[in-house]
Formats: structure tokens, sequence, C-alpha cells
């Protein structure tokens, strides 16, 4: 019981750690707390589906499901990446206004996109087709399913990946010189809209590929999945340290542990609590979270 919850509490902490980790550079950058950006993960989910569909309409599944499924993958990335440039319109007009007035934004757009996902799509559940059985492998009597195998793989890789643009590539240390004096930065030559830009492209991709692999996962989706993901993924980016990468990370799969292992152990009806009992107790312990704000 033990090894399994830890099982379904990783592969759910991988999904909060890719979306917090939009969070946590966003407000690294522009220290904006971006509460749309669990709308994002939504329209990822919903466009899985749609594309999809699609792809089963015209016969490419039956021709080559893999290949389907890496094009939906994709597709589904580019055009939640191409949201992130909502930036541009609802946050850099506002970038000198008082903070109050770009977190006011950020909710507007977010129930912007919830309801225009419901007026487009509908207000029922939208179910992700099931084109294939889920074998897994046994140990210890513990079952793991490839699709968690998968969601675990590839978190980790992004993850990584991400890491590494941050530390060693030239627009990864912009985006660490804008984070640490953005007048500086800019006296330098780094193009701040750029480096702002390119942040909530990333993350909206990040948050894309969370939305598509939970649809695959649970196979049903709604307009409202990306309030109560992005309210959990935002805190996972606090226990760890808003503003830090690997508080993130580390936070997202810290509040997926915890949420299975409480759903098991205790009670299932209260798992949505124990996320945020654990961030008050981390919280009065060490206010900046767990690894503290260290940029991106």
């Amino acid at each position: 019981m033990f090894l399994q919850q830890l099982i379904n509490g990783l592969t759910l902490g991988s999904v909060y750690a890719l979306i917090a980790l939009g969070y946590t550079m966003v407000y690294g950058i522009l220290e904006l707390i971006n509460f749309a950006h669990g709308e994002i993960y939504m329209l990822g989910a919903y466009l899985g589906i749609i594309f999809l569909g699609f792809f089963t309409a015209t016969g490419l599944t039956s021709y080559s499901l893999p290949l389907a499924l890496i094009l939906t993958f994709f597709l589904s990335i580019i055009f939640c990446a191409s949201y992130g440039f909502i930036e541009k319109i609802a946050y850099r007009p506002l970038r000198n206004a008082p903070r109050l007035s770009p977190l006011i934004s950020a909710i507007g757009v977010s129930i912007f996109l919830q309801n225009y996902v419901m007026i487009t799509q509908g207000a029922t559940d939208k179910v992700f087709p099931t084109l294939f059985e889920n074998p897994g492998i046994e140990f210890f009597s513990v079952r793991m399913t490839y699709l968690q195998i998968s969601i675990i793989l590839i978190s980790a890789i992004l993850m990584i990946s991400l890491r590494f643009f941050v530390r060693k590539t030239k627009m990864g240390k912009a985006m660490q010189a804008v984070a640490q004096d953005k007048i500086m930065a800019s006296l330098v030559g780094i193009n701040i809209d750029t480096v702002i830009s390119t942040t909530f492209i990333i993350g909206s991709g990040l948050a894309a590929v969370a939305g598509f692999m939970v649809a695959m996962y649970y196979g049903l989706v709604n307009y409202f999945i990306g309030y109560t993901a992005g309210i959990k993924a935002f805190t996972a980016a606090v226990l760890g340290g808003i503003g830090s990468i690997r508080g993130a990370m580390f936070g997202g799969i810290l509040l997926g542990l915890v949420e299975s292992l409480g759903a098991s152990y205790i009670s299932s009806e209260y798992k949505d609590a124990y996320a945020f009992a654990i961030l008050i107790i981390i919280l009065l312990v060490r206010p900046s979270g767990l690894f503290g704000k260290s940029g991106v």
C-alpha cells in the first residue's frame, strides 16, 4: 500500500511541479503571481482532446497511433505556448502600475479563459479517447503503469532541461540577470521584454505538457480543472520557495506525495486540505519556503 501510494504521489507531484515552475519563473522575474497560469494547464488538456479527436476522425490514429500522440503532444504545447503572448496584452501595460493592478488583471484573464472554454467547449466533462490498454509492470505487489512511468520520466527530463537552460544558455543567464536587477540588465543590453515573453512562453509550454498528461491519466477534463490545479501548484511553489526553480520542483513532488499518502492513510475526503496544512506548518518554520527565493 505504501509503495503504491508513493508511486501515485510521485506521478501527481510531477504534474504539480511542472505547473509550479511556470508560477515560480514569472514571480522570480516580475514578482507577479500569474493566477491565469492554471488555465493554460486546462487549455493543454482540452487541446489534447481536440487534436487527438481530429486525428482520429482523419484516420491517422488507425494508421499510426504513436505518430498521432506525438503530433497531439507537440501541437498542444505550441498552441499553449502561444498563449504566453497574453503577457503583452494583460501584464506589460501594467508593469509600472501599482502591484495590485497586474494581480487583478491576472485574475481577470483566468476568469476570461475559464468562460471562453466553457462557452466554446461546453460545461460538461470531456472524455479523453481511450485508444489503448494501459499495461504496466509489477514489483513487490505494486503496479506501475507505463503511463505513470512516462509522466514521471517526461517531467524529470523537462525539469532537468529547464535547470540546464537557465544555468547554461545565454537566454537563461539573461533571465537570471533580469530577476536580480531589471534596470542593470537593460543597461548592459538585455532586452527585458524579450526575456519576460520567453519566460511566459516556457511556463505555458510546461503547463501544456502537464495538462496533456493529466488528460491521458484521468481521462476526464472540464473547464474548472485549471483553478484547482493552479492553486495547488501555486502552493507547491510557495512551499519550495517562490522564485526558486529547485524549490518548485521539490515542492510539487512533496505536495503530490502528501496528498496521495494523506488520502490513503487518513481520508480521501480531505485530500485537498493536506497540502495547505503542510504549507502552513512549513511557512511557520521557514517563512521563505524550503529553499527560499533565489531568483530563477
